[in-house]
């Protein structure tokens, strides 16, 4: 990957654009197999003969076909009898064959579905209600770390937990800002803009990336000096999926010092966690840049009073530099949390991404596994807050999350660097202004239709509980918690910029339209579609 390839692949022969013919009414075993044998054909047609190209592409007739879609689906509300399914899934080892598997796509007028990790929320990379491939990019994991020059190029297949160990490997003295879920895939999170833990320091994840490789529409493989600075900004946080298939992003690696601390504290209700949680939200945003403390938020069966539910919160915290400086610090900025020294863990950066991701695992080598300890059924959105919850505001809130069920919240300060980068940097607009975000949380065990129905039930109540609270014209959203409640571009008006301009608004704000623009000059035809996608400039016929 150091000197990245360039070649394009030649356009798919005019004969066999004739053969294939888009996805007709007729159904069932017979046409599945039509499908399957002209696609197959095209890729070959445009791959290397000892690539064996059918060793890769899988068709539901194939035994192990649904054990390569359900390996990366990390949400079971997504993995049910009745989830539409791909026709096809191609498992590619080579950029040709992404290059070709576009072209085929293209040619046999399906939609194509990229996936990179399959964290996404809504399974935007795996499911759809329109006839659709899977571009599966898990073979895709190549991650080359250069420690003297602080950089490294990370392919889109390859997960968060296998890049910070390949850092760590070379270093224990760099890091790099991204999340702290060790399998989520590195296409899906830097294209949409991701964070973690050293947010405050160093910004989002796209904001240290430096160079990329996309395939475009027409098959062509560009990297930043090719693909120009308007599609280098997009897929920085407009997520990549609305582009082009991302193969790799180069990153820079920021410094760590040789020891973190990081600490969780908790207190209940009747432990005056209201007064913590109020205080929090002054100060958490505007303490040092070297301090990042999340705070949780969870309805929870009470300690003190049998029977009765109650709201504990729980702030977990990263910082650069040791305990006692720590410590002394809140104690003067955040009595309320109440931190001792013995609250506190002095750590390597490395042991501090298993302390958040990977409770009480001590080998770094488990970052390596890329697959999660337990998959649920699960629904996240998202909100901004611009000015502090009033105490008395709080108490309402703890009062609707007890009634409504097991929605909980998680609390993600901002200033700092945030405060720092414009709005228009990066498609990622949530910058200066903003206190913190909000991820609302549900997960469940129970499968069913009428468990889904009860708990999405329950979020989308306790979402609606804080409007008055929270950003507002738009009401704005975080992209890589995607929520397709907040609207989506039907199948049958892939060209709606009225139905994109909706949520658009919401996870882009004023950078919408420069998106939608790059979008219309790179992908015209919109063949990058899905239900949350960039749209294209509406037709002037």
């Amino acid at each position: 990957m150091k000197s990245r390839p360039t070649n394009i692949l030649p356009a798919v022969p005019f004969l066999l654009l004739l053969f294939l013919s888009p996805p007709s009414p007729a159904t069932g075993a017979a046409a599945d197999a039509s499908v399957y044998q002209s696609f197959l054909r095209c890729l070959e047609t445009n791959t290397a003969p000892e690539d064996k190209i059918s060793d890769l592409v899988y068709s539901p007739t194939n035994r192990t076909f649904n054990s390569v879609l359900q390996a990366y689906i990390r949400n079971s509300r997504l993995n049910t009898s009745s989830t539409p399914k791909p026709s096809i899934i191609i498992t590619p080892t080579k950029i040709p064959h992404i290059q070709a598997a576009v072209l085929c796509t293209k040619a046999a007028g399906y939609q194509l579905k990229t996936r990179s990790g399959g964290h996404d929320y809504e399974g935007l990379s795996y499911v759809s209600d329109s006839p659709f491939f899977i571009l599966d990019m898990f073979n895709f994991r190549s991650i080359e770390i250069d420690a003297a020059a602080k950089s490294g190029w990370v392919q889109a297949g390859a997960t968060l937990g296998e890049l910070y160990y390949r850092i760590w490997q070379k270093s224990n003295v760099l890091g790099f800002p991204a999340g702290i879920c060790p399998t989520v895939g590195v296409g899906g999170h830097l294209s949409g803009a991701g964070y973690g833990n050293l947010l405050r320091k160093y910004g989002l994840s796209t904001d240290n990336v430096v160079d990329a490789q996309i395939v475009d529409v027409n098959g062509k493989l560009l990297d930043r000096a090719s693909m120009g600075e308007d599609l280098f900004w997009a897929i920085r946080g407009g997520g990549g999926a609305s582009f082009g298939v991302i193969i790799a992003y180069k990153i820079v690696l920021v410094p760590v010092p040789e020891t973190v601390t990081v600490f969780r504290v908790e207190k209940y209700l009747e432990q005056n966690a209201t007064d913590m949680a109020y205080q929090w939200q002054l100060v958490a945003p505007k303490t040092t840049k070297d301090l990042f403390m999340r705070m949780l938020l969870q309805p929870v069966s009470s300690k003190t009073k049998k029977g009765e539910t109650t709201v504990r919160a729980s702030v977990l915290a990263e910082y650069l530099g040791n305990a006692d400086s720590l410590v002394a610090l809140l104690g003067k900025e955040f009595p309320e949390l109440g931190l001792k020294k013995e609250d506190c863990l002095e750590m390597s950066w490395i042991q501090s991404v298993l302390w958040w991701g990977l409770d009480n695992e001590t080998n770094p080598a488990v970052l390596l596994s890329r697959q999660p300890e337990s998959v649920n059924f699960g629904k996240r959105k998202s909100d901004y807050v611009q000015n502090p919850i009033p105490k008395a505001s709080l108490e309402w809130i703890w009062k609707k999350m007890i009634e409504s069920g097991k929605t909980g919240f998680v609390f993600n300060p901002y200033g700092g660097a945030m405060d720092e980068v414009p709005a228009t940097e990066t498609p990622f607009p949530h910058r200066a202004g903003n206190l913190y975000k909000i991820q609302y949380s549900i997960s469940w065990k129970e499968a069913g239709v009428e468990a889904e129905k009860k708990y999405l039930g329950q979020i989308r109540r306790i979402y609606s509980y804080m409007t008055p609270f929270v950003s507002k014209n738009p009401r704005s959203a975080y992209l890589n918690y995607r929520d397709l409640d907040i609207g989506i571009v039907q199948p049958a008006s892939k060209n709606s910029f009225d139905e994109g301009k909706v949520y658009g608004g919401k996870y882009f704000n004023g950078n919408f339209e420069r998106l939608v623009k790059v979008k219309t000059a790179v992908d015209p035809h919109n063949f990058f579609w899905n239900e949350q996608s960039i749209p294209v400039l509406p037709s002037k016929a």
